[in-house]
């Protein structure tokens, strides 16, 4: 016999389902994911367990209420899992991340990050083109410094031990991240992806530095750094949201050393902000290298974000002494390096 219409089995729901009925039941209903709901909504996500409708649903109304701590962990766990970034002992010194690009200045903080490579810091920085045209990516200016970046792990690995510095894409160590970071131009906003993969620090360095945008970000990152068991991190307001310290503002800084929480306020190195340039020209990364072309804001926000990173590592123990190493660092670099196009 055929059933009617209205006689046929209803149709299971999807496990995935149970996820966004929590994040959307409502202004009363709704709540966010505990730690573990995150792990697992992240860990179907990554399997490609997840519909592309479910998966929009999702991630805006994530973006909607923006993530709590608990589940900024519980996705970077099941990301690290999925993309089996469960290193073991580290190669890396310090976890650099850099997703957001630039759009006001040039990324100095690269200079920052060659510095500390130039005087035994090994850096690991990742990050992702994006869609924005009028925005500058590390990656797309490493040239410009002679600079390749890696496309591999391996190759990652090599880099780190010949010069100290390599630049890996996300595309290249976690794609599936990355697929997802991609339907932006689709879903017209970012993702709670944008946020993860800056914690990813997929060689599990006992030092990393992120770089927010929004003010209400860094103290997320920091509190995720802590339930991520991240010994030292470091969050702050970069500008355009990269690592990168403004020198013409002050620049707090929220990081997390061996599971307590510290803030700490860096005062702003001018009286006067600068005005910014009229155009960006990725040359100018290596002349100020090279000292070919002088510019006091460039200057001070290479020392700048350097004395910050110094200070994380533990190079130093007040701000005074890590502006005063990353200067000396500055003053005696190898000004031969880094010739570019």
């Amino acid at each position: 016999m055929n059933l009617t219409h209205h006689e046929q089995t209803p149709r299971p729901e999807h496990p995935f389902a149970e996820y966004i009925r929590i994040l959307g039941k409502g202004k009363k209903g709704s709540r966010p994911l505990t730690q573990e709901e995150a792990y697992q909504s992240m860990k179907m996500i990554m399997a490609g367990e997840v519909l592309p409708v479910q998966l929009g649903a999702f991630l805006m109304l994530m973006r909607v209420k923006e993530e709590t701590p608990e589940e900024l962990a519980g996705f970077v766990l099941a990301a690290r899992e999925s993309c089996n970034l469960a290193g073991a002992q580290s190669i890396v010194d310090l976890d650099w991340s850099s997703y957001a690009g630039k759009r006001r200045h040039l990324p100095w903080f690269l200079l920052s990050a060659l510095l500390l490579a130039e005087n035994g810091t090994t850096v690991f920085m990742h990050g992702a083109s994006g869609h924005s045209a009028d925005r500058v990516y590390t990656r797309d200016v490493l040239k410009y410094l002679g600079l390749e970046y890696a496309t591999s792990i391996v190759q990652t690995r090599q880099q780190l031990e010949r010069q100290h510095f390599s630049y890996l894409s996300l595309e290249y160590f976690c794609p599936k991240l990355h697929e997802i970071i991609e339907l932006r131009p689709l879903l017209g906003l970012r993702s709670p992806v944008h946020t993860l993969v800056r914690l990813l620090n997929p060689f599990n360095a006992a030092y990393s530095i992120q770089g927010i945008f929004h003010p209400g970000y860094r103290p997320v990152h920091q509190q995720a750094a802590a339930l991520l068991q991240q010994p030292h991190a470091a969050a702050l307001k970069g500008e355009g949201g990269e690592t990168e310290r403004n020198p013409d503002m002050e620049c707090l800084v929220q990081s997390v050393h061996n599971g307590e929480l510290f803030d700490e306020n860096w005062p702003a190195l001018f009286a006067r902000r600068h005005v910014k340039s009229e155009e960006l020209d990725p040359r100018q990364l290596a002349a100020i290298w090279q000292g070919t072309m002088e510019d006091e804001f460039a200057q001070s926000t290479i020392i700048g974000t350097a004395a910050i990173a110094l200070k994380l590592l533990g190079k130093a123990d007040t701000q005074q002494q890590a502006h005063q190493l990353a200067t000396d660092y500055w003053l005696s670099r190898d000004k031969q390096k880094y010739a570019g196009l």
